[in-house]
């Protein structure tokens, strides 16, 4: 996993508290990869109520982490019970990992 232990704690503390304590957060995509360099932060945010405005969280969440993350570009996609799953939701939990 191509994150610090820092980074990883921010993720879960920037998540928790815009999304609240019962959001999962899990790494997917190149960054789970040790051998890789660079990309972005792929970032599943599943939560287990409704979300009033996924696009305004999703944006929130996104913006703090890139801050945080000195500007580096950052994928949240969200999962909620009123969200539409897609591919990329199986995807990520496959080959994700919990922070």
């Amino acid at each position: 996993m191509r994150i610090t232990k820092a980074q990883h704690e921010s993720i879960r503390r920037i998540t928790t508290e815009l999304a609240g304590d019962d959001a999962v957060v899990m790494l997917f995509g190149s960054r789970v990869d040790d051998n890789k360099r660079g990309g972005d932060l792929d970032l599943l945010v599943e939560l287990p109520y409704v979300i009033d405005n996924p696009a305004w969280l999703a944006a929130q969440l996104s913006a703090r982490i890139s801050r945080m993350m000195a500007g580096r570009s950052v994928d949240i996609v969200l999962s909620a019970p009123n969200l539409m799953k897609l591919p990329i939701h199986e995807q990520a939990k496959l080959t994700g990992i919990a922070l």
